[in-house]
């Protein structure tokens, strides 16, 4: 079965805490092409399924696991042990940060952009996409929105070195899937394994499909790059406003330029969020590129000679490309 070939995601032997708190992460792909098999339920109005004697079920957290919830906090002694063991046996810090760690900080931040959580008012950056852009809020908008904020960290994984990059990529995916899998059992009702294997299949495809669409687009052109948005994220309706096509190739643009301007270290360590689709980005003039950069290099070379760093914060990864 699929679901028994996809990683589970972070468990808590892989995690550490320790870095997650130091380095700003919190524990929290790509465009998806428009087919026929997924399907169309809505998440936020379930009144004809539920029984009303029943207490409606609550959105699943991100995960089961404790130790990716944000209140948690890892006990001092275990805290010590950890930086020993980190030190003892010279840990690739980068290596572990590119695991489980990074898959569920990053996939946290692109899934929340389009989530509703029955009860409560949407986030504003949902409220974009449902009321502004007015797409449909079902599961599979969901994942189209979740997707193409994936595809979009995609963009700067593939410019880390690659043997971090491909495990960033691969993490964050497997992350995506190990949530849809558990999101199509207990939020959506479905008790059938081998219909959510089928769906599973349906979604990797999808994703396998938009990677290149946007891919092209992001290489080509404007055009070529809102027409994928239109094939995959509007699901190819017909007579829609083209300011909004142009609206979303710009909100697009500014986050991969947000992106671009962070140095592999500061990408890693978790200081990327994407920017709020009522915000507008400024590009920076050649003059305060080079001020930013130089203050970068100023912050972590400081760091690195106190001598305060601790084992779970170093890394190897460049500060100032």
């Amino acid at each position: 079965m699929l679901r028994s070939a996809i990683k589970t995601g972070v468990h808590s032997s892989y995690l550490n805490p320790m870095a997650l708190s130091r380095s700003n992460i919190a524990i929290s792909l790509i465009d998806v092409g428009h087919c026929s098999r997924v399907f169309s339920t809505s998440i936020v109005s379930k009144s004809s399924e539920v029984n009303p004697k029943n207490k409606p079920k609550r959105v699943l957290p991100l995960a089961q696991s404790k130790y990716e919830s944000k209140s948690y906090k890892l006990p001092k002694w275990k805290e010590s042990l950890g930086e020993f063991v980190i030190s003892t046996l010279h840990l690739d810090m980068d290596k572990v940060r590119a695991g489980p760690i990074a898959g569920s900080y990053y996939y946290d931040i692109c899934r929340k952009q389009g989530l509703q959580v029955e009860g409560e008012e949407l986030s504003p950056s949902a409220h974009y996409f449902y009321d502004t852009l007015k797409l449909p809020r079902t599961f599979s908008q969901w994942f189209q929105i979740t997707a193409l904020h994936e595809w979009m960290l995609f963009t700067r994984m593939r410019a880390m070195p690659f043997k971090y990059g491909r495990n960033y990529q691969q993490k964050l995916v497997d992350r995506t899937f190990s949530d849809i899998e558990l999101r199509l059992f207990d939020e959506m009702n479905i008790h059938s394994g081998r219909i959510v294997d089928q769906y599973l299949k349906d979604f990797d495809t999808q994703l396998k499909g938009a990677v290149l669409a946007y891919d092209e687009g992001f290489y080509s052109d404007d055009s070529t790059l809102a027409t994928a948005i239109w094939r995959n994220l509007f699901a190819g309706r017909k007579n829609i406003d083209i300011s909004l096509l142009e609206d979303v190739v710009k909100y697009v643009r500014s986050q991969i330029y947000i992106m671009s301007r962070l140095s592999d270290r500061e990408f890693a360590t978790g200081k990327f969020n994407f920017v709020l689709p009522p915000e507008t980005v400024k590009k920076l003039s050649p003059e305060e590129e080079l001020q930013r950069k130089k203050n970068v290099i100023e912050k972590y070379e400081q760091l690195e000679k106190s001598g305060l760093m601790l084992p779970s914060e170093r890394s190897g990864l460049s500060y100032s490309n």
